[in-house]
């Protein structure tokens, strides 16, 4: 009987760890449903529009409309489609939390390597860069960042790759710190390997899991917090498709009218709903990534 190839051995037995973990399924299962609504969002609801992200309306009617063969999901206020909204928010949504979180990724490897592997200044100036970024209030400071270079969704997008990078900066460097003590670097050292093959090759190969971890979690936030900036009126116009713009567009619905307080529950409750669900995928899949690829984890 052959033996089982080594490649072929370590992927079953991540697979089975994977499986092992009811919730890492379903984590993956919502991240999966959301990603097929966003590849085939112009099959689900075709664009009315040059812009696709633009919701189409049927009038300027001021209250919503409750659920109809012709808006299965309603219609927001000034008859904005609920459900061609949500779907094309999905597609916006992995936009903006795909590439935040890469740029922040790629941003945080960068500055947190150069900080853990030389240490010294460098990791001085570096942290205390950090240590600002980490004493100012997040959305405080998003908020004023997305003012002053000019609302609009891609002004979100660059104040959240600003301010996004601390966090994985000062996680890849303190397993840096751990990682470059390591005998196999010293090893690599005095075998007359260059800092940058060694930082590249040995050190962050071994140190990566943590950050990879954090920008699976990461995803839901950024997505969180790009939808808050919309809800005040700091990210989409009035019209795209976008979660948070959703949300705006209902919040003045949400206690209904006086004779019936739930009149137009649907408005929150489904985009609430929709986000929450995205979130709590995004946040099981790092709770997966963590059990599968961490090395720790496989010891238990």
């Amino acid at each position: 009987m052959k033996t089982m190839h080594p490649r072929l051995r370590e992927l079953a037995f991540t697979l089975r760890r994977f499986l092992k973990n009811p919730l890492s399924v379903i984590g993956l299962s919502l991240v999966v449903i959301f990603g097929l609504i966003a590849l085939l969002a112009p099959v689900l609801e075709p664009p009315k529009y040059a812009d696709p992200y633009k919701i189409p309306h049927t009038g300027f009617h001021i209250e919503p409309s409750p659920p109809s063969a012709a808006h299965p999901l309603g219609t927001m206020q000034q008859q904005y489609d609920m459900l061609y909204g949500l779907v094309w928010g999905t597609r916006s949504a992995f936009r903006i939390g795909v590439l935040v979180v890469a740029a922040n990724l790629f941003i945080g490897i960068i500055l947190g390597v150069l900080a853990g592997y030389f240490g010294g200044l460098v990791d001085e100036v570096i942290m205390r860069i950090t240590d600002i970024f980490f004493a100012i209030p997040f959305l405080v400071m998003a908020m004023a960042l997305v003012v002053a270079i000019g609302r609009g969704l891609k002004a979100v997008v660059v104040v959240l790759i600003i301010l996004g990078w601390p966090s994985y900066t000062r996680v890849l460097r303190s397993d840096i710190l751990v990682t470059r003590g390591k005998d196999f670097i010293l090893a690599a050292r005095a075998s007359g390997a260059s800092h940058l093959r060694i930082m590249f090759t040995h050190i962050v190969p071994n140190a990566l899991y943590s950050v990879l971890i954090l920008a699976s979690l990461n995803i839901g936030t950024t997505i969180l917090t790009a939808a808050a900036l919309s809800f005040l009126g700091l990210g989409s116009e009035t019209g795209t498709a976008d979660w948070g713009q959703i949300i705006s567009l209902c919040r003045s619905w949400i206690v209904g009218t006086p004779g019936n307080r739930f009149a137009y529950w649907y408005t929150v409750f489904i985009p609430g709903f929709v986000i929450s669900l995205f979130v709590l995928g995004w946040n099981l899949m790092g709770d997966a990534v963590r059990d599968v690829f961490d090395p720790r984890m496989r010891r238990r």
